[in-house]
């Protein structure tokens, strides 16, 4: 019988069809909000605590911090909870409510900082003096090596190889990283393609980081393509998301879909695949469905 750990990943992988009318093209969906914490960061949450675990890095009394700005926490804080692991979750005090009472109930502690950078700063502090492991998602390989181990061969895997596109929103980028890295081995004619906010739009779970906060993970040769994101059109296809295709997602995925579509808009025939990385729900006390 399975337990819930189990469960993470084999997310459906399934067809958008109401936004083009070329039949040469196909554009997927990778459903992550089907992970039972919600998102794509349930890999990377599982393979960092894990293998952080099985190198003895950590063990039962270690104290786990991490700033986040709230899927890594709320797959963090879960699977925290099921290693019986003490966890501190940094983060932005612009998130939305729903992320901070998902982390409370798994027994997370939550501290509300101004900005993701002062998050940043302040686990890293606290790492140093106060005795914390950090887990460190910016700059730590079992973030990216989560997706080579799942999500690359599941999407290779389900589209039977077929995969000519891969677009993704770009905020640790653990998962473009590991996506990127797999792909390519397959295949180097797959193209990778990230998603980052114009300089004026704040999108939740895309960033555009200033130079001194870019994720040490993140190797630009990897991604052939970056394609900057407007948060009226993020906004506008996450709304159409919904509401044509009955996906129920987070700003991310509808950025990541305004991607998609003008990939799709600009060649005669391919398979693309973006990732929707959560669901809908820890939104509701945002504007993004008003």
């Amino acid at each position: 019988m399975a337990q819930l750990i189990d469960t993470i990943g084999n997310t459906p992988l399934v067809e958008v069809k109401s936004f083009h009318n070329n039949p040469k093209v196909k554009v997927f969906a990778k459903m992550e909000g089907n992970n039972p914490a919600g998102s794509v960061k349930d890999r990377a949450a599982l393979n960092m605590i894990r293998s952080a675990l099985e190198r003895g890095e950590i063990k039962k009394d270690t104290k786990l911090i991490e700033a986040t700005s709230g899927n890594t926490g709320i797959a963090l804080a879960m699977i925290a909870c099921l290693y019986d692991l003490e966890l501190e979750l940094v983060m932005p005090s612009t998130s939305t409510r729903e992320r901070t009472l998902t982390m409370e109930a798994y027994g997370a502690k939550v501290t509300l900082l101004e900005s993701m950078e002062v998050c940043r700063d302040y686990a890293e502090e606290k790492a140093a003096n106060a005795g914390y492991f950090i887990l460190n998602q910016f700059a730590n390989p079992d973030n990216y090596l989560a997706h080579i181990k799942t999500t690359g061969p599941e999407i290779w895997r389900d589209t039977a190889g077929g995969i000519t596109h891969f677009v993704s929103a770009m905020g640790t980028t653990g998962t473009i990283m590991g996506c990127s890295r797999y792909f390519k081995e397959q295949n180097p004619a797959i193209q990778i393609v990230g998603c980052q906010p114009t300089e004026e739009s704040s999108i939740p779970g895309i960033r555009r980081w200033p130079a001194a906060y870019l994720p040490k993970i993140f190797d630009a040769s990897r991604v052939d393509r970056v394609i900057d994101i407007a948060q009226s059109d993020a906004t506008r296809r996450t709304r159409e998301l919904v509401k044509k295709e009955g996906i129920f997602a987070g700003m991310s995925s509808g950025g990541a879909l305004h991607a998609a579509l003008t990939v799709a808009n600009e060649i005669e025939e391919g398979v693309i695949v973006f990732i929707a990385c959560d669901r809908g729900d820890r939104y509701l006390s945002s504007d993004l469905f008003v």
